[in-house]
């Protein structure tokens, strides 16, 4: 499974939709994640990837981790773990 298959599903699982529902286009917003959804679905991440996404992530002027949509958010979780390896 690539890292986008499994943010998708990790996103869809928040969001309890079947993850062809979510698109590379898909705001977490118009998935219906609300700001709780958003720190369980950064805490699921972290962990299947074993990363550390920035605290600061839902601040895009304060952060390089965008999370405007869902092809944001896998770009940043591949440049994280290119860094990690």
């Amino acid at each position: 499974m690539s890292i986008s298959e499994k943010v998708i599903a990790i996103i869809a699982e928040q969001a309890v939709l079947d993850p062809s529902d979510v698109t590379m286009d898909s705001t977490l917003e118009s998935l219906g994640i609300d700001s709780l959804g958003l720190v369980e679905s950064i805490f699921a991440i972290e962990e299947e990837f074993d990363i550390s996404i920035p605290f600061n992530a839902n601040e895009p002027t304060q952060s390089d981790f965008d999370i405007s949509n869902v092809a944001a958010i896998v770009a940043g979780i591949e440049k994280l773990v290119a860094e990690k390896v």
